[in-house]
């Protein structure tokens, strides 16, 4: 077998292991989330769909494979059915350029434990990531509906208020490891001592460029109290009002897998990603630490949505516009001044 056809078919493989790993992450999430707010409000939570409720994601899944699927009278239907699809592939597809171990030597090969590795991988993530809007936009309009239209131009507003400091917090560790690839921002994070432990990063260096990625995360994935295009109170569903079904799931898949793929980005950047103690005499270690580090992200992202109120939407774009951007942009220039006076004449 040439060398050109061994490397398609291990980045195959482990692509269908990352969607493998993604849509199974995705079902029980959905499960952590409720069993979590469950006993942060103290309640039992799913418990009936096997041991301990297990199986109530499969249950779950079942249940909107077998429900009837409607499309609204002056819906236009190619669009109605696209939407979710144009939502859930770029959430499938972000993390192909996420190191989640350091490379491993197999005989005389070496495996990199990433789909693949980008000198531009954190434009790609932040390109993939902003072309899910597209299909919330289009999911609002196509349905023919008042409240799933406010919902989708909810969500423009609100992308436009958080993306571009979202973009601008992440210059910083752009700037210290020189370099857009995501395994050179995790190398530069070790070679500078800052991840004693696994619990070090850029984070230390960088502690407002940290906090402002976070909470703009939280609003790329619409997630309380940012969660204005699905705000039931308002828009009874927003922007999926009129979806059922399987359409219906795909919507959630998406936001399911973009939580995961948004917190193994922050950790990247600010935490050390897959670092950890003894990660270079046992590389599988890696993944052990990642996947940890995700779950905590994930953990913190539920117990905010089970402990804040909803912004108001005029509240958002305040926020979005007149303290994250400025706050932002003060980090980027204070990076900016420590590279330039740290650098070696």
């Amino acid at each position: 077998m040439s060398e050109v056809a061994i490397v398609i078919l291990e980045a195959a493989i482990k692509s269908a292991l990352l969607a493998f790993v993604l849509l199974t992450a995705f079902a029980y999430t959905t499960f952590a989330e409720r069993k979590v707010v469950a006993w942060l409000q103290v309640r039992h939570g799913p418990n009936r769909a096997g041991p301990l409720g297990i199986l109530q994601p499969a249950a779950d899944g079942v249940k909107a494979i077998f429900k009837e699927e409607l499309v609204p009278d002056g819906a236009d239907k190619f669009l109605f059915v696209a939407a979710p699809i144009l939502t859930v592939i770029p959430a499938l597809i972000i993390m192909a350029v996420v190191p989640y171990g350091p490379d491993v030597l197999l005989g005389s090969r070496t495996i990199r434990l990433a789909i693949t590795d980008i000198n531009v991988g954190l434009l790609y993530m932040l390109s993939v990531a902003s072309i899910a809007v597209y299909g919330v936009v289009l999911a609002g309009w196509s349905s023919n509906s008042k409240y799933s239209m406010m919902g989708g131009l909810r969500s423009t507003a609100q992308m436009i208020s958080y993306e571009i400091a979202l973009g601008i917090s992440m210059v910083g560790p752009v700037l210290l490891a020189g370099s857009l690839s995501l395994k050179d921002i995790v190398v530069a994070q070790q070679a500078a001592g800052l991840t004693w432990g696994g619990f070090g990063g850029y984070w230390i260096t960088q502690p407002i460029g940290c906090i402002v990625f976070f909470i703009a995360m939280l609003a790329e994935v619409n997630r309380a109290p940012f969660d204005m295009p699905e705000a039931e109170q308002e828009l009874t569903a927003g922007y999926h009002t009129e979806y059922s079904g399987m359409k219906f799931s795909l919507f959630f898949m998406a936001e399911y897998i973009k939580m995961i793929a948004v917190s193994a980005m922050w950790i990247t950047l600010f935490f050390g990603g897959y670092l950890g103690p003894f990660v270079q005499e046992i590389p599988v270690l890696g993944i052990v630490y990642f996947v940890l580090k995700v779950a905590a992200v994930l953990f913190l992202m539920i117990w905010i949505r089970a402990t804040m109120p909803r912004m108001r939407y005029d509240q958002l774009m305040s926020f979005g516009w007149k303290v994250m951007l400025p706050l932002a942009l003060i980090q980027v220039l204070i990076v900016a001044a420590m590279v330039v006076f740290t650098a070696p004449a």
